[in-house]
């Protein structure tokens, strides 16, 4: 009798982070993302220190406003790609958000008063730029601007990015799909601007465009930017959720964005699970009790994510800061692959 193929039992991680990442050896670009305050920018450092430690060179870098990446490895990393103490082949940056921002504004501005003078429009390119850059998601734009320098470049065999609270990376990662569809507009407009302008000249000779090549530049580095990461072979989004039902809802919701926007998604991660193994019935009434909450979030999540679950890791006694601290951490994110603890 031939046995039927085998069922993963429910509650067991079926592939591990290091199992996920060893069938993805082609993997350049991982993000981290989820509600504020589960752990993204630990769990992006053991990351990086795991795959620098794998011989991969690698940088592990902030796209989030509110950086904390120099307070977890305990020196600065602001503004500057920064070699990581301790750790060879690792590098760590905190994106300077202001100056991203400035060099935005100015850039726009070089843009505005090129395109005036090619429209002969007498105005100032000021008014312009201030409504430009007034925009709420002018931020998000300059950082994802930023971020996709990063990746043009080339520079490191890995990058790991601990990006901002989850709804600012689905719009950071979405810009792509936004710009795209901006620039088509845009060209098509100026399709027909120029066609016009042609009939209307006298001359016969087809001037220069700057606008439009520069469109077209645009366009194709967008087109760029999105085959990157749409590409599940090179990227890969993890969730990381505590268990807990507000930050689970958060994921839930935007695992399902990302997937219609084609961002591959690597898995989940679950942060903070106490152990069990220490809690007894004389623990203090509120660890029993949130090991309860907690066994029911479990509940949840298996049923939510089952077969996407990458690593449980446990609630630490002391703060992750520090080299050797996330190097216990990457220990618990890429083990083995192991059954989770029963519910009662």
């Amino acid at each position: 009798m031939t046995a039927g193929p085998t069922i993963p039992r429910r509650g067991v991680i079926t592939e591990s982070m290091s199992d996920y990442l060893g069938s993805h050896p082609g993997l350049k670009y991982v993000f981290f993302g989820g509600k504020g305050g589960v752990g993204k920018t630990v769990m992006a450092g053991a990351t990086a220190l795991w795959a620098a430690e794998q011989g991969r060179r690698t940088l592990l870098a902030s796209t989030n406003p509110v950086h904390s990446l120099s307070g977890l490895l305990d020196q600065n990393v602001f503004g500057k790609h920064t070699p990581v103490s301790g750790v060879p082949k690792l590098w760590a940056y905190e994106i300077d958000t202001r100056e991203t921002i400035e060099r935005s504004k100015r850039e726009i501005r070089e843009k505005i008063q090129w395109f005036l003078k090619f429209a002969e429009i007498s105005t100032k390119a000021d008014e312009f730029v201030e409504s430009a850059t007034m925009n709420p998601a002018f931020e998000e734009s300059a950082m994802f601007e930023n971020m996709i320098d990063l990746m043009f470049k080339n520079e490191y065999d890995i990058y790991v990015f601990d990006t901002a609270p989850t709804a600012n990376a689905r719009r950071l990662l979405g810009m792509s799909k936004v710009y795209s569809l901006w620039v088509n507009k845009m060209l098509k407009s100026r399709e027909e601007a120029q066609s016009l302008r042609q009939m209307l000249s006298f001359s016969k000779k087809k001037e220069e465009d700057p606008l439009m090549d520069y469109l077209v530049d645009f366009q194709k580095r967008m087109a760029h930017a999105r085959e990157l990461l749409t590409d599940e072979q090179r990227t890969a989004f993890f969730f990381v959720t505590l268990p807990e039902a507000l930050p689970i809802a958060v994921i839930t919701r935007f695992i399902n964005w990302f997937h219609e926007f084609g961002i591959p998604v690597g898995g989940v991660i679950v942060n903070m699970r106490i152990d069990r193994s220490m809690v007894g019935a004389d623990s203090a009434e509120f660890v029993r009790n949130r090991l309860t909450m907690q066994d029911e979030h479990m509940e949840t999540i298996w049923d939510l994510f089952d077969g996407q679950v990458r690593a449980i890791v446990p609630l630490f006694e002391t703060e992750v800061r520090g080299v050797a601290m996330l190097r216990r951490l990457a220990q618990a994110v890429f083990a083995a692959a192991a059954p989770a603890a029963p519910a009662g």
